[in-house]
């Protein structure tokens, strides 16, 4: 096995002070593309390494937490470090305000907000970074996803900046390589041509996309959605990540409708009685939706599974 890059090795670096208890182990989760994510890593230690493709170009970023310190020390490389670490306090969670946040709707919200009450959604203000994986997530199992992506970055990424070859850190591909890339090698890749379709339309588009950061959520969601191949799951999807949208709710995903359902009404329920439940919470019903099932009850585990399909290449 590698041995992990020591973070003491060269780059630029800040040490951040938060003003609550940050956890960026559980902040990042939800921005690693599975276990084998080529593009984030998560050592035992509880650094993170992040690979981005920047506006001012790429970037390397270690995050170390220090709970005893109270701080969080980051270091970065590439032509896009400076810019990474302006912005790891809101990649962190800094940005997102659950001020005004009521739980009382529900008990089992409220339960989920009094022990997750330092819950923060982070921002990564890079929308092609979550719109890529997202897309190759449409309507497939989480296992096959993460198998396209990861064979994606490997095979047409490049190594992320800075002292990190031995965690195997890569870029995700440039929206131009992505978008010249032959319908063949998407059937290699295990994707599906109606995702393909979608991948190479808004890599086409990227520059106008990223600029979606710019704007509010709902005009965020009207631009993203406007994209053919892109609806309310991918936008829902991409708006949490790169926006840090409290209100955010995958509408159409294949659990979530079910896990918010037993959680607080103790069966599975359908997108629109999810999306009853959870308006009281507007504009933070994203945020609801995470402590309902943070404080409710676990939907058991019973029934088929989605498979993966085996009429695609094996890679």
């Amino acid at each position: 096995m590698a041995t992990p890059t020591s973070p003491d090795a060269g780059g630029r670096t800040r040490t951040w002070v938060p003003d609550w208890p940050c956890a960026p182990g559980q902040v990042l989760r939800p921005q690693r593309r599975g276990a084998g994510d080529p593009t984030q890593r998560h050592e035992d230690s509880g650094r993170i390494w992040r690979a981005m493709r920047t506006p001012v170009g790429p970037a390397s970023l270690c995050v170390q937490p220090r709970p005893a310190a109270g701080e969080v020390h980051g270091r970065a490389w590439g032509p896009g470090a400076e810019w990474a670490l302006d912005r790891m306090p809101a990649l962190l969670g800094a940005d997102d305000d659950p001020a005004g946040f009521e739980p009382h709707h529900h008990p089992e919200v409220a339960a989920g907000w009094r022990t997750h009450r330092h819950w923060r959604i982070g921002r990564t203000g890079l929308v092609m970074e979550s719109l890529v994986p997202s897309i190759l997530e449409q309507k497939v199992t989480g296992k096959q996803a993460f198998g396209s992506f990861r064979e994606l970055v490997r095979r047409h990424g490049e190594p992320a900046p800075g002292p990190v070859a031995p965690l195997r850190l890569m870029l995700q591909p440039t929206p131009e390589t992505i978008a010249a890339i032959p319908s063949w090698e998407w059937l290699r890749l295990g994707v599906q041509p109606q995702q393909s379709r979608t991948l190479v339309t808004a890599c086409r588009l990227a520059s106008s996309l990223e600029r979606v950061t710019e704007v509010s959520a709902d005009e965020a969601d009207r631009r993203l959605r406007s994209v053919r191949g892109i609806g309310v799951w991918t936008s829902a999807e991409v708006r949490q990540r790169a926006l840090g949208d409290p209100d955010a709710v995958s509408f159409g995903d294949y659990h979530l409708a079910n896990w918010v359902g037993w959680a607080l009404v103790g069966h599975d329920i359908t997108d629109d009685e999810m999306g009853e439940l959870l308006e009281p919470y507007r504009p933070q019903r994203g945020r609801a939706a995470a402590m309902a099932m943070a404080g409710g009850r676990t939907r058991p585990r019973r029934g088929p599974r989605m498979s993966v399909p085996t009429h695609l290449p094996t890679r």
